[in-house]
């Protein structure tokens, strides 16, 4: 039977923003250690005890970031969210665009009586500098890639959870898949994590069948997401040239 639209509405609003956001998308407290981004904690002014230099690290490969938001095609996005209402997305705000950056895209297509198929998108990405306090830039990239693929294979309510290496897809890559209930309904997601030198590309990518409407495949779903995260990695290295 076919919901009222206020239920869909409700469905939503709520529906599929994946709790593994890129980190740091929102300006740091003042006055704490960063210890992520592009942007070191400050050294202390005192002279060392032994007199010694500092260690040196290998400087960090990628030195910028793309523009998230035109990081994937447009025809991508078609495939991806083709009811999206915004192809230029919904940028994050970021206290350093060279250190981070998200955007993301929905897509709603009301079907009648058939119901309503719901797509959601998000490209994350973050990228270390290198620091004699904190290691080399692609260092601090690897670990925060493992903390990224362990936060994706613990969401909270996830169930038939997956994942599985990619290869060829930057330095080394990662995917995700789980299963979420929303209010009565099946959302299917996906997660790709790529770390790419210095920078680490987190995509999120799900859908759900509302109002009546049938759950979308899960692995028609992962192969668009796959597409999107490689265009992603693309962009990276794009900026950097």
């Amino acid at each position: 039977m076919h919901r009222s639209a206020k239920r869909l509405a409700s469905l939503l609003a709520c529906a599929a923003v994946p709790v593994m956001l890129v980190a740091g998308c929102s300006s740091d407290d003042s006055g704490k250690k960063k210890d992520e981004g592009g942007s070191a904690a400050p050294k202390s002014s005192a002279p060392s005890k032994s007199g010694s230099a500092s260690p040196s690290v290998t400087p960090a490969k990628m030195k910028k970031l793309p523009n998230p938001c035109q990081s994937v095609s447009k025809d991508t996005l078609k495939k991806l969210v083709p009811k999206t209402k915004n192809e230029d997305g919904e940028q994050g705000k970021s206290s350093d665009a060279m250190a981070r950056g998200y955007c993301a895209w929905k897509s709603s297509d009301d079907q009648g009586v058939d119901g309503t198929q719901y797509r959601w998108l998000d490209v994350g990405f973050q990228r270390y500098d290198s620091d004699p306090t904190l290691g080399s830039g692609e260092k601090r990239a690897t670990d925060f890639y493992k903390k990224q693929v362990n936060t994706a294979k613990a969401t909270q309510g996830a169930k038939n959870v997956k994942s599985g290496a990619v290869e060829s897809l930057g330095d080394e890559a990662m995917w995700v898949t789980y299963d979420l209930k929303k209010e009565d309904d099946d959302f299917k997601n996906q997660t790709l994590i790529a770390r790419t030198a210095n920078v680490v590309v987190t995509v999120n990518y799900n859908g759900a069948g509302l109002a009546g409407a049938d759950a979308p495949d899960p692995s028609d779903l992962l192969k668009l997401a796959k597409g999107a995260t490689q265009e992603a990695v693309a962009s990276v290295a794009k900026a950097n040239q």
